[in-house]
């Protein structure tokens, strides 16, 4: 029978900051699934600061349309099949959105092996440590920023789940790792992850905060904020120093006459600095690899991961709202059901 379900979609583009205006949760009735589809009814979903480049349509992918369901990944249950691929009970990951339920001819959908997530590595991770925040740590880190062990590592945005992953496996190839925050609660955070050192940004003259915790300059910084903070950056940067580019969340919701951009570029002759944009899914080939390396590590202690969960899709776009107010702490997932 039809299958009852609600949706988030994109009301309105949003000039500057987000409001609630720009979204609405719809009501829709789903048919019965077809020949060699399935219904999954979703268990969590995550909630992606950078979603809010394709609401304007000022992304590396096509803008999402208005009237559309907002995208994100989720976690859910196969609760009907007509796919041999899978069977009713399976605990799987796909790419629907801000939804209730979802039917789909199984493209995109993967199983999560019950061997892999077990004891400390939740389902949830698939789509937090193990999805696109965690590989973006990663390849970020390893293969933009090529650590060695004695560097100094600068990491904004560190109690986010991208900074907090990328400074865990800092110190895991022997670096020195200082985070900036946005609180003492979540310096007090990444320092009991590892981090040596943590600074919030409030009221900070950035530039001399960034002197006093790396006296001795930064050989990478892995930048998920942007303007001013990476201006300040890029002055603290040691000679050959990296800069990777995974974020832009202080630039996100100006307009575009409004951005920062960069205004030390001399130093980039003068220490011979590199800046590289990340986008994640140019590794897509080698995802496994990562997931599989990184999975190895939780179960064995040396990768902590915290998920910020909000329980109620009613609640979904407050939470979507709330990340440019620093209100999370690691991940941010709605639980759905």
């Amino acid at each position: 029978m039809p299958t009852k379900a609600k949706r988030w979609v994109l009301a309105s583009r949003p000039e500057g900051k987000p409001t609630a205006e720009n979204f609405r949760l719809d009501d829709m009735t789903l048919p019965d699934i077809g020949e060699h589809e399935i219904l999954i009814r979703t268990e969590f979903h995550s909630v992606d600061p950078g979603m809010r480049g394709r609401l304007s349509g000022d992304s590396y992918t096509a803008a999402l349309p208005v009237g559309e369901t907002i995208d994100s990944a989720m976690v859910g249950v196969v609760e009907a099949s007509n796919n041999e691929k899978f069977k009713v009970g399976d605990r799987v990951t796909g790419g629907f959105g801000w939804v209730t339920h979802a039917v789909s001819n199984g493209r995109g959908v993967q199983v999560l092996a019950p061997e892999m997530f077990h004891g400390a590595l939740r389902p949830t991770a698939a789509i937090g440590v193990l999805g696109i925040p965690g590989l973006t740590s990663y390849f970020g880190l390893l293969e933009l920023g090529q650590p060695k062990e004695g560097d100094t590592v600068l990491i904004s945005s560190a109690a986010g789940p991208v900074g907090a992953t990328a400074g865990q496996i800092a110190k895991m190839k022997g670096c020195r790792v200082v985070g900036i925050a946005g609180s003492k609660e979540k310096c007090d955070y990444v320092k009991g992850l590892g981090f040596d050192a943590c600074f919030s940004y409030r009221g900070a003259d950035l530039r001399a905060a960034i002197k006093e915790h790396c006296p001795d300059g930064v050989d990478i910084y892995f930048d998920n904020v942007g303007a001013e903070m990476l201006d300040a950056a890029i002055l603290n940067m040691k000679e050959h120093g990296r800069i990777v580019v995974s974020g832009q969340v202080s630039e996100y919701n100006r307009a575009e006459d409004e951005l920062v951009g960069i205004r030390n570029v001399t130093r980039f002759i003068t220490h011979r600095l590199r800046m590289e944009g990340l986008v994640v899914f140019d590794y897509f080939k080698r995802f496994r690899e990562a997931q599989a390396e990184m999975a190895g590590w939780i179960h064995e202690g040396k990768l902590q991961y915290t998920e910020d969960v909000s329980e109620g899709i009613e609640g979904s776009a407050a939470a979507f709202i709330g990340l440019f107010e620093g209100e999370n702490l690691g991940r941010r997932l709605i639980e759905v059901s």
